[in-house]
């Protein structure tokens, strides 16, 4: 890991240069025991942003939790599909 050795007047710092490659913004945060920490963020599309929700995220985790368990119907066409939801089957 790269050591830091100056903070400028304006609070800049400058991240050794294999600490920066692929981070273009970075999260800092300070812990109540005083460590600062600096976590690299992606940039998203302000289109898609409704998908980094965390409201989002869980449904996303709920939908992989009822892939694993096999809670899913798959069908070859649509019509098959709305026959089994009409069946119950898919309860």
């Amino acid at each position: 890991m790269g050591v830091l050795k100056h903070i400028d007047a304006k609070g800049g710092i400058v991240l050794p240069k294999e600490m920066r490659v692929g981070v273009d913004l970075v999260e800092v945060e300070r812990r109540s025991d005083g460590v600062i920490e600096l976590r690299p963020k992606v940039a998203v599309d302000a289109s898609q942003s409704w998908f980094w929700t965390e409201r989002w995220q869980q449904m996303e985790q709920e939908a992989d939790e009822d892939i694993r368990a096999g809670r899913v119907i798959r069908s070859d066409n649509a019509d098959d599909f709305l026959a089994e939801l009409d069946s119950g089957a898919a309860h």
